[in-house]
């Protein structure tokens, strides 16, 4: 399957017709969800701090760390 990219998913999320554009939206989350994990997983990797990230996606340092934190115990 090709892959579209970001800019074209987010024009398609914008068709009338409500099911291609819930289509659209739902590739460009994954998409969207895929680079994140990516992001976080070079910060870790560059020493940034589980509150850092958080600080960065806007959300709290437990739901982050909870998300992308793994099953092993990480403390900053």
């Amino acid at each position: 399957m090709e892959e579209v990219t970001m800019g074209a998913l987010a024009a398609q999320a914008e068709d009338d017709d409500p099911l291609r554009a819930l289509v659209a939206t739902a590739q460009l989350h994954r998409q969207v969800s895929q680079r994140e994990a990516v992001a976080v997983r070079r910060a870790r990797a560059r020493g940034a701090s589980w509150a850092q990230i958080a600080a960065a996606l806007g959300v709290s340092r437990q739901a982050v760390h909870r998300k992308y934190g793994g099953s092993r115990v990480e403390r900053d």
